[in-house]
């Protein structure tokens, strides 16, 4: 499962690098992916709709298995 969230998580970071943000994957646990952002991402006030209209959509459309998607 790993595998396939960091597979849905790299076709993701050229838009959120686009912006000066970044992502990584930290893990994956109980059905939720734990992810860092970075960059301009980490301060910005819209990370969070960022992180769950754009990043958790794309993971669970790839991965169903994953319930949701949080910032750590």
């Amino acid at each position: 499962m790993e595998a396939k969230v960091q597979k849905a998580l790299a076709e993701i970071k050229p838009q959120i690098q686009a912006d000066g943000g970044d992502i990584d994957f930290v893990s994956v646990e109980n059905g939720t992916v734990k992810v860092r952002l970075r960059g301009t991402c980490a301060g910005c006030p819209m990370s969070m709709l960022t992180l769950k209209q754009g990043v958790e959509r794309v993971i669970k459309a790839k991965v169903p298995e994953i319930k949701r998607v949080e910032a750590v």
